[in-house]
């Protein structure tokens, strides 16, 4: 499905991920951390996938539909309660009527990353 390569030198804490599709990313921990900030942090990458994933799906699923949606917009916080990390989505869709929207937010349940995310997924490490 997906595949990457994160690589860090001695930078504090500038990471180059390759991916598979031939795009590359960075990302950094912010100054505060130790970093240069020179690039999203790991969690804001979790959300930033969470996020896309969302907003492609309601965009698919309206144009399969032929419906007018003018935009969506995916805001995301992830923050800590309890002991449990937590992903607050809001969705703002412009251009629907309200049972198109609710129909939308309905089909923003079972996306991909949300899924994956929801179900937790086992990580398999080993060193080469």
């Amino acid at each position: 499905m997906a595949q990457g390569t994160a690589r860090i030198g001695r930078d504090h804490y500038r990471t180059q991920v390759d991916l598979a599709s031939g795009y590359t990313l960075f990302s950094d921990e912010p100054s505060v951390l130790g970093g240069e900030g020179a690039g999203a942090t790991p969690d804001e990458l979790l959300i930033a996938g969470l996020g896309a994933c969302t907003a492609i799906t309601l965009r698919m699923y309206a144009d399969l539909k032929s419906w007018p949606l003018e935009s969506v917009q995916v805001d995301l916080h992830l923050s800590r309660e309890d002991n449990a990390m937590v992903i607050e989505r809001s969705l703002r869709i412009v251009g629907l009527d309200n049972a198109q929207r609710t129909r939308l937010a309905d089909i923003a349940e079972p996306t991909p990353v949300t899924l994956t995310l929801k179900a937790g997924i086992p990580i398999r490490t080993q060193l080469l």
